[in-house]
């Protein structure tokens, strides 16, 4: 939801779309297909999908064998750093980006990155991502030739409800998108985990139906 989000705002702003997704042996490949329909319905100029097995290390809900947490109160959620953190895993989202960038020379790396409502993730701060900017600036061919390279983040002091709507004036079909950690056995959206219960809240307050009906029970 949020990187369809980030997506189409990269396309108001009138950048040309290449789009960049990870099978890093998360517990299901539903988010993938998401991402290339959605890349798809955006006109993406091209779809990578890059493979980074994670579950080596583990350390994650998402890539190993701890539990997906469900049913968290929202006044707690991102009280602490969940168990569904991948350890470091914006970071090496972010590198590969980068790598990406600097062959097509580009300058511009949107990601959907949100710490307003979010499960406290301490890789989606806006002090993360300045850091990681200064960081891309400093190793690479493009940033000492001058080519300064930006991150942007327009959806990191939003509210889930004011994503929904900044989405919906862009036209993102979030029929399209996916955000549950731990789909029930059907493939379905469970509806309990800390995803699914940010997504039905920001649907909720933006006083609009969710088209993917990833809603808590």
């Amino acid at each position: 939801m949020d990187s369809a989000t980030a997506a189409a705002v990269a396309l108001d702003r009138g950048f040309e779309l290449h789009a960049l997704s990870f099978r890093y042996g998360q517990r299901h490949a539903a988010e993938l297909e998401a991402a290339r329909r959605v890349a798809e319905r955006l006109g993406a100029r091209r779809h990578v999908v890059l493979e980074i097995d994670l579950r080596a290390f583990g350390g994650s809900a998402l890539t190993g064998d701890l539990e997906v947490p469900k049913d968290t109160p929202l006044e707690r959620i991102g009280s602490g750093i969940p168990a569904t953190y991948v350890p470091a895993r914006n970071t090496i989202f972010l590198s590969f980006a980068l790598g990406w960038a600097e062959t097509l020379e580009a300058t511009d790396i949107f990601l959907g990155a949100n710490a307003l409502d979010y499960s406290g993730y301490p890789d989606c701060r806006p002090e993360y991502i300045e850091a990681f900017e200064r960081m891309a600036n400093l190793a690479t061919r493009a940033g000492v030739e001058g080519r300064r390279l930006r991150i942007h983040t327009p959806l990191i002091l939003l509210s889930k409800a004011e994503i929904v709507r900044l989405g919906t004036r862009l036209g993102v079909d979030y029929g399209l998108t996916w955000s549950c950690y731990d789909p029930t056995p059907e493939g379905t959206p469970c509806g309990r985990c800390e995803a699914c219960i940010l997504r039905s809240k920001g649907f909720r307050e933006a006083g609009l139906e969710d088209p993917a009906r990833c809603r808590t029970p």
